[in-house]
């Protein structure tokens, strides 16, 4: 078999992580310089500039009046914490699992709060639990997108308008790049460091009406760590949806934040946002229907992210090989695209089935998704050739 021939264009951008993601294009660290590095979070400024990211992510959201945000510590983990350990326990709760972070509220949700009446639909990597099975008399927690599996849900009509339980949705990967029905989301969470490109260590938690009236009828009935609190005396704590964060936040990771957002609204805003995100797929679509090799992890089309597209290795040399040599050849394709420089961190995850995972939100340009393809194919070549020896 020839030696592959190696590409010559390159992506201008190699970052294709899926979490921290890409900056958004152009951005530099002078971006900072504005920062209110010294000085208290709980001064008049600070306060102003944590304020001004809730006031944009809420127009740039599109969020109801009613809703109310606020930024938390340990990013989008620690939001959708928060929101377990301090609503879940009036009813019943169904945990969507589809992937590894659904599986992991799945195991806080039966191990550490050990709630008696908990319900775990589970599908494999690549598909999604039956959504008709759903009982929204009880609590329901899912993600939106699984980044892990590259499979979200294909919209909000499964989630009826009237429903007694609450509807608690990690949406991480999904805000910024995809529609999300506000009136069906009764709690929604994500982190900076995703479709915005921004830093970690932040959380953004949203809570509905419904989520807010829990607060104020519900008391749980277990301990609540002073960084999971969201309600005292029966009421919810204003001060975390006014820019008075529970811990110390980053000004620096503010200020990032902040630069994220006036670039989405200089694009045209969520639209455009959505738009970025749906082309990078379409080419990566395109590409995997001429490939005789890789192939989507989502088996629907219509289940596809459009954020962290997840595929598979279809070839028949890696079919074949046994669990740990597919890993083996995986890492093997992923190292030689890093050793070119030509993209970082785009190994399935961990938990994942082998294969690869590109990041294709809205801070990654379409002509650096064009020139990584020609690059994927070159690499799979040459570890094919290296097992055909």
């Amino acid at each position: 078999m020839p030696h592959p021939v190696r590409p010559q264009a390159r992506p201008r951008v190699p970052h294709f992580s899926s979490g921290p993601c890409a900056k958004r294009p152009g951005w530099s660290a002078q971006v900072l310089g504005r920062a209110l590095v010294g000085r208290s979070h709980r001064s008049k400024a600070a306060k102003a500039r944590l304020n001004e990211v809730l006031d944009r992510s809420r127009r740039l959201l599109g969020l109801p009046a009613g809703h109310r945000i606020g930024i938390v510590p340990a990013s989008d983990t620690g939001a959708v914490e928060m929101a377990l350990w301090s609503l879940l326990g009036a009813r019943g709760v169904d945990v969507l699992a589809f992937e590894s972070f659904g599986k992991g509220w799945a195991a806080d949700v039966l191990k550490e709060l050990r709630l008696k009446d908990a319900r775990v639909l589970e599908a494999p990597y690549g598909e999604l639990p039956d959504l008709g099975a759903v009982d929204f008399s009880r609590d329901v927690v899912f993600t939106w997108n699984g980044t892990t599996s590259g499979v979200c849900v294909p919209d909000g009509d499964w989630i009826p308008a009237a429903r007694e339980g609450l509807t608690i949705c990690d949406a991480t990967s999904a805000a910024f790049a995809m529609r999300l029905p506000w009136d069906k989301l009764d709690v929604a969470t994500y982190s900076w460091q995703k479709v915005l490109g921004g830093e970690a260590q932040h959380g953004i938690l949203i809570l509905g009406p419904r989520a807010l009236a829990r607060l104020e009828t519900h008391a749980p009935a277990w301990p609540i760590p002073k960084i999971f609190r969201l309600a005292k005396g029966g009421k919810p704590i204003d001060g975390v949806f006014a820019g008075e964060t529970i811990n110390t936040p980053s000004m620096l990771c503010v200020e990032d934040a902040l630069d994220g957002l006036r670039w989405a609204e200089s694009l045209g805003g969520l639209e455009a946002l959505i738009a970025r995100s749906r082309r990078n797929l379409g080419l990566i679509a395109e590409w995997v229907a001429r490939s005789d090799w890789a192939g989507f992890l989502a088996r629907r089309p219509e289940t596809r992210s459009s954020t962290s597209v997840c595929l598979r290795i279809v070839a028949p040399w890696f079919v074949a090989l046994p669990p740990d040599g597919q890993a083996k050849a995986a890492r093997r394709l992923v190292g030689l695209i890093e050793d070119e420089g030509v993209a970082y961190d785009i190994g399935a995850y961990r938990d994942a089935p082998p294969g690869l995972r590109l990041w294709a939100g809205a801070t990654v340009e379409e002509d650096d998704v064009a020139a990584l393809l020609p690059w994927l194919d070159w690499a799979h070549a040459t570890v094919a050739a290296e097992h055909s020896r």
